[in-house]
């Protein structure tokens, strides 16, 4: 569950004032629709909020939020909420992961109403197509949430930049996902001197942007944002958000599955081909690279194979220079909000979130 803070507070009720809002039209259909309310309540109860807290400081950095300003950046914030809980719906098919946040996947849940209803046809197929409608459901909702925000917002000229960030951030996430499963595939005809640099552009366009920098963006938007105020945020956000998918992406090799509620090496077992993997290639001879491309995409990795893939990677020296680009990514982004011309409590508080994104455990 995401830490009760006053925003967290405000996000949560207005999530759970959205959903009371939909679900009659859903009920009005039929009761077979129920899984779509459950699920969708399910998915957005947990989280870090990341982004609405992303979302609320770029919007308090210009301005101080309280009243009709204060609305329109909770549900901007909620509506990125709602967006990542869609992503992350669609993501777990593309990964074929089992679980999330220590549950399971939305894919998954759908195929257990399946088994226990005894209907005809292929659980995991229903499950699937299922959940893709899913994703797309809050995919819409997320856009009404972000609608209702801007409506109320009495700067049209905000509202307008607040939803074309909106829309940039959409279309660069979904370039995102699609580099990252071409790369899965690909990578074995790229030149090995591109494949750190075509897994940093993974990580910058399916994370890094839509994580951290626009949401920072959109909520500065909404306050009426003057370009300096803007290139700061952006140019805080870019390299904080790398060094947020890069923590990420230790937590998906190296992390504990009771508290990242994911299967250890999970990201092995996917075959992600992580910048962490670029520079694990980078630091192995040949038959050490041969053992790790060999085990990689492997979704029966057992327990042992897992820890000689671990092991292989530290000896590599990837682990070690993935924490050093972390750090480096952090200064970068701390250098750049120390002379920024941003509300102080705002510096503060983006300056405390960039420690939290990164030294997280899950």
């Amino acid at each position: 569950m995401a830490e009760s803070t006053p925003l967290v507070d405000l996000v949560r009720s207005r999530i759970d004032e959205f959903l009371t809002a939909r679900e009659p039209i859903l009920a009005a259909i039929g009761p077979d629709l129920s899984p779509l309310s459950d699920f969708s309540r399910q998915f957005l109860s947990g989280g870090k909020r990341f982004r609405a807290q992303f979302c609320y400081w770029g919007a308090r950095s210009i301005a101080e939020q309280s009243g009709d300003a204060l609305s329109a950046t909770v549900s901007c914030a909620t509506a990125l909420e709602v967006f990542h809980a869609a992503a992350l719906v669609h993501d777990d098919i593309i990964d074929n992961s089992d679980t999330r946040r220590g549950s399971a996947s939305a894919h998954r849940l759908f195929e257990q109403v399946h088994a226990r209803s005894g209907w005809a046809g292929s659980a995991a197929e229903y499950g699937r197509a299922a959940a893709i409608l899913l994703g797309d459901l809050l995919l819409g909702w997320s856009d009404e949430l972000l609608d209702e925000g801007l409506d109320s917002l009495a700067d049209r000229a905000a509202a307008r930049r607040a939803r074309m960030l909106f829309n940039a951030m959409r279309t660069e996430v979904t370039a995102g996902q699609y580099l990252d499963i071409l790369e899965e595939r690909a990578w074995v005809v790229q030149p090995e001197s591109e494949l750190f640099t075509r897994a940093l552009r993974v990580i910058t366009y399916k994370s890094a942007k839509y994580s951290v920098q626009a949401p920072l963006l959109i909520g500065a938007a909404l306050s009426g944002a003057d370009a300096e105020q803007l290139d700061a945020l952006g140019r805080f956000g870019l390299p904080l958000g790398i060094a947020y998918q890069l923590r990420d992406d230790l937590l998906g090799v190296f992390g504990d599955s009771e508290v990242t509620g994911k299967p250890s090496g999970d990201d092995l077992r996917e075959g992600k081909r992580t910048v962490l993997v670029a520079l694990a290639r980078d630091g192995l001879d040949d038959a050490g690279r041969r053992e790790l491309d060999t085990g990689l995409g492997d979704p029966e990795l057992a327990g042992e194979q897992i820890a000689g893939l671990q092991q292989l990677i530290r000896r590599s020296g990837a682990l070690d220079r993935v924490e050093a680009m972390i750090a480096d990514e952090v200064a970068e982004a701390l250098a750049v909000i120390d002379g920024a011309p941003l509300e102080a409590e705002a510096r503060r508080q983006l300056r405390g979130l960039a420690v939290t994104v990164t030294r997280r455990t899950a």
